[in-house]
């Protein structure tokens, strides 16, 4: 770990990607740990960072739940400023980082600070209810964005996202069987972790080659 970042990946990948961890597990969850280590295998620098909430909780403050999505804009630029990235940068997390990503994401955009948004698991509404929805401001969003998501995902199956209006920029990845974790039950859909890991590997690696040419003519 290093000024508040862990990495993975080479230093000079072909983009860097910020990722920011969801509500209720630290950076250094399983989940991330996996997709952090898949993306540093195709060439991706992974920075991880941890909010005020989270980082105060690893160092023995108590789990107080986390502040609303809006609230940690600040410390989202924050990490963007201090990581102060070399390679082309990518923006996203897991979950409510994600989400909070997705909400700073076309004024980065503008900035010229970052290329494109990816998000793991995205939290379309909360568990178990069905509204409210977060995806208004999903309506008109202009950065390139990859979204991974589980078909059984309780925070938004592809039943459900199938029936929302979210902007063309908008890719989604859906991954058979798999849950908020992105896990599938390899008894119910014949995937394991790592073939649905490899999938979004591969995936994230084609779609950030686009964004990236995309870019590259733009400016």
């Amino acid at each position: 770990m290093s000024a508040g970042f862990l990495f993975d990946g080479p230093h000079d990948g072909r983009a860097t990607i910020l990722f920011a961890h969801g509500a209720g597990a630290p950076m250094d969850s399983a989940s991330m740990t996996a997709a952090a280590r898949t993306l540093a295998t195709d060439g991706f620098r992974v920075a991880r960072f941890e909010f005020n909430y989270m980082a105060e909780r690893r160092a023995g403050g108590g789990r107080k739940p986390p502040p609303r999505a809006d609230r940690l804009i600040p410390e989202y630029r924050a990490a963007v400023a201090a990581l102060a990235a070399t390679t082309p940068l990518v923006i996203g997390g897991k979950s409510m980082g994600g989400r909070v990503a997705s909400m700073v994401a076309d004024e980065l955009l503008d900035a010229g600070a970052i290329v494109g948004l990816l998000c793991l698991g995205y939290p379309f509404h909360p568990p178990g209810r069905l509204e409210p929805l977060r995806t208004a401001h999903l309506v008109n969003l202009r950065t390139p964005t990859l979204i991974c998501q589980g078909t059984r995902d309780e925070f938004g199956t592809r039943a459900e996202v199938g029936g929302y209006t979210l902007s063309e920029s908008i890719e989604i990845l859906w991954l058979e069987d798999g849950d908020h974790d992105l896990k599938p039950r390899k008894s119910v859909s014949g995937f394991s972790v790592a073939d649905h890991l490899e999938t979004i590997g591969t995936r994230v690696a084609i779609w950030a080659d686009a964004v990236l040419g995309r870019a590259s003519k733009d400016s």
